[in-house]
């Protein structure tokens, strides 16, 4: 369904995964890849938006240090690669990525424009909503958002936090620290799925949860479909 496409970035570029839906789009996701790249996964939930009619678009956000990651969590061998180019990833230079993604997919005629990440991605889905111009966020299990709450409150935007209950990568204080400190939050809300683990939204991961990974899924599509009509 979907093909690889070039993004100008300055002088450079970086490539990305773009999934068209069967009509006219009006609005326009961006999905947020997890430490493993541009993979079957992220292409799969490109894929999905698709189906429920939007423009969606997985920037390889790792461009800087390796273009083209596609690593399989399901290969042990793949994780040090992964957990390497995590450690070595420019967040601050990741979330101008997206501003650049957004401006992109407007110029592409998206009226509005959200992000949908995990992992790695949640947390830039969630830095997306403290820094960047899109209309809508929705942020799975993403690591170290704790650390990230002095910026909420530039958050403008409806903001979904959803939260693996049984993240070894999140443990529960940091987990406390997140809820609380969105408790007030007017434009963000936070979901804690309290028997799932990192990934429960991973097609065919250890720990893909169907039920959960729906519960999530359908709140995400009903704050897209609210944001950006």
């Amino acid at each position: 369904m979907g093909e690889m496409i070039e993004i100008a970035s300055g002088a450079d570029y970086f490539d990305a995964y773009m999934a068209r839906p069967a009509g006219k789009p009006t609005a326009a996701i961006i999905v947020l890849q997890e430490i493993f790249g541009v993979n079957a996964d992220i292409k799969a939930t490109c894929d999905w938006l698709a189906e429920e009619g939007y423009l969606a678009v997985a920037p390889d956000l790792f461009w800087r240090q390796a273009r083209l990651t596609d690593l399989n969590p399901a290969q042990e061998d793949d994780w040090p690669k992964a957990f390497e180019l995590m450690g070595n990833y420019d967040g601050d230079a990741g979330a101008q990525d997206i501003q650049t993604a957004i401006d992109y997919l407007r110029n592409e005629g998206c009226t509005k424009v959200g992000t949908i990440g995990f992992c790695l991605g949640g947390r830039m889905s969630f830095l997306a909503a403290c820094r960047t111009n899109a209309d809508a966020h929705s942020s799975y299990y993403g690591v170290g958002i704790d650390g990230l709450l002095s910026e909420a409150h530039h958050i403008a935007a409806p903001t979904l936090v959803h939260i693996a209950g049984r993240d070894e990568f999140v443990p529960q204080a940091a987990q406390q620290i997140i809820a609380d400190g969105l408790a007030a939050h007017d434009k963000a809300s936070v979901y804690i799925y309290p028997e799932q683990d990192h990934a429960f939204a991973r097609h065919n991961g250890l720990h893909y949860d169907i039920e959960a990974a729906t519960l999530a899924h359908q709140r995400t599509l009903t704050l897209f479909a609210e944001a950006l009509k």
